[in-house]
């Protein structure tokens, strides 16, 4: 018998990004209490839009950081937004939930991570990207590299909040 195949990966896929959709609603106003949010995006994404600056700095990924100073936060079905300050300079963003591969509440020690489908990539992201409302753009060790993040910059590795 021949007929739709059941794509369970693709439903608990839409469901897992369901809860940071609903995070975000809780939180268009504001965080309470200690929480926070890292939201890791590919940057190439289809419908992602961001500043050609920080598209060209980050080509691959970038992880964002709501937590004090974030504005505008508008959550949709789709995709959200919010305007962030990268090196004093206010920016919107507008990122679709189907580019998100990663989302955490450190407070909650609380993490996800979700497949991004028709991404290729020629080479794997080798650096963590910060970029948060809190701190300006910073990229995180890599050998490769010669850049170093600005005095006072924080560079958070996910992996701490992942679930083994």
């Amino acid at each position: 018998m021949s007929g739709p195949v059941l794509r369970y990966d693709k439903m608990v896929e839409e469901a897992l990004r369901g809860v940071l959709r609903e995070a975000l609603t809780i939180c268009r106003e504001g965080l309470p209490g200690n929480h926070h949010f890292y939201i890791t995006f590919r940057t190439g994404h289809p419908g992602v839009e961001i500043a050609d600056y920080i598209r060209s700095r980050y080509p691959e990924e970038m992880t964002i950081v709501l937590q004090h100073q974030f504005w505008g936060l508008e959550v949709t079905p789709e995709w959200f937004e919010v305007t962030l300050s990268f090196n004093r300079v206010n920016e919107r963003l507008h990122v679709p939930y189907a580019a998100v591969t990663a989302f955490a509440d450190p407070s909650a020690k609380f993490g996800l991570q979700f497949q991004v489908d028709g991404i290729a990539t020629t080479h794997p992201a080798r650096r963590h990207t910060d970029c948060s409302a809190d701190s300006e753009m910073t990229e995180g060790p890599a050998e490769d590299s010669d850049k170093q993040p600005p005095d006072g910059a924080e560079v958070i590795a996910l992996d701490a909040f992942r679930k083994k």
